[in-house]
């Protein structure tokens, strides 16, 4: 990186404040990026045990109360949205949306994660950015609806529709170790996955680049069928192949269910082409390679 990027980048870092509203798995990932950098960043939380987590990272807390957020959006540059929407909408929108209006001109850089479910069922077909939303659950439509109501609040607003997100501790080991792992065969079936420091690295790289208004598919390279990712948990793992299962006859919960309602394959050009992102794990073998690696490293080695 230019000597130059790298003191504009450290500027960035000195006066930047992050407001993370639903300070999750992938906003942690974040944090852990700009903290170092010099970044303020403060999380919102319903939890009282989880906001001491967040203190104890770094990451100041702030309730999901009205009055405490407008308190921390004082000087904020940035905000980032995990937030999902329920049945009667955004919830971010419905307890801050006046505020976040009244404060637009403050904020350099507004981030919604969405997701890829937005685009609905392809048949195993590429979907892009530009493909048209036909969601086929109830989840996807109102990450839909979500999206077009941030769309609506003249912020500098980025969207990054995730695929399916792993990471430290959400990874296949646990249940492959176990003996609960099953590999789930419906014929066509693919999905497309990110490891969650990818997604920060994306997250970062559109701070550094904004361009609002634009739309980001955050995957990686390989779109998979799922029980090829659990063989591949169980090789890496030494241990038996788990059970082949038809999904007609798995036994599975309505949600998990409905995940294999949908198959596509999500294209991450954007990524690439605009924000210059090169992915530390373009496929899930690399990415379950680094996780089993660091689940196996002695303490300190790290």
């Amino acid at each position: 990186m230019a000597l130059a990027t790298l003191v504009a980048l450290s500027h960035l870092g000195c006066m930047a404040k992050l407001i993370s509203f639903g300070h999750g798995f992938s906003a942690r990932a974040l944090s852990h990026r700009l903290l170092p950098q010099g970044w303020t960043i403060s999380g919102t939380t319903r939890d009282p045990e989880k906001a001491e987590r967040l203190r104890g990272e770094g990451v100041v807390p702030v309730p999901w109360d009205r009055s405490a957020i407008e308190a921390a959006l004082e000087g904020a540059t940035h905000l980032l949205i995990s937030t999902g929407p329920t049945e009667s909408g955004d919830p971010t929108l419905a307890l801050m949306g006046d505020a976040l209006r009244a404060r637009a001109a403050q904020f350099d850089w507004v981030g919604y994660l969405s997701t890829t479910g937005v685009y609905g069922d392809h048949g195993g077909a590429w979907v892009d950015e530009a493909t048209p939303l036909t969601p086929g659950t109830e989840r996807g439509q109102r990450r839909v609806e979500a999206e077009a109501h941030w769309a609506k609040q003249d912020l500098a607003l980025h969207i990054f529709r995730l695929a399916g997100i792993y990471g430290p501790g959400r990874g296949p080991f646990a249940k492959v170790r176990n003996g609960t792992a099953r590999r789930i065969i419906k014929p066509g079936q693919v999905f497309s996955r990110i490891h969650v420091e990818d997604i920060a690295r994306v997250l970062e790289a559109s701070i550094n680049r904004p361009n609002p208004g634009a739309v980001y598919n955050v995957c990686d390279d390989d779109p998979a069928p799922p029980q090829d990712v659990i063989s591949y948990a169980a090789h890496l793992l030494d241990l038996p192949e788990p059970p082949a299962v038809d999904f007609d006859k798995a036994e599975m919960s309505p949600m998990a269910r409905s995940f294999y309602a949908e198959s596509k394959r999500v294209r991450n050009d954007t990524i690439k082409s605009e924000l210059g992102v090169e992915l530390l794990y373009p496929d899930y073998r690399s990415g379950l390679q680094a996780l089993l690696a660091d689940e196996t490293a002695e303490p300190g080695s790290t």
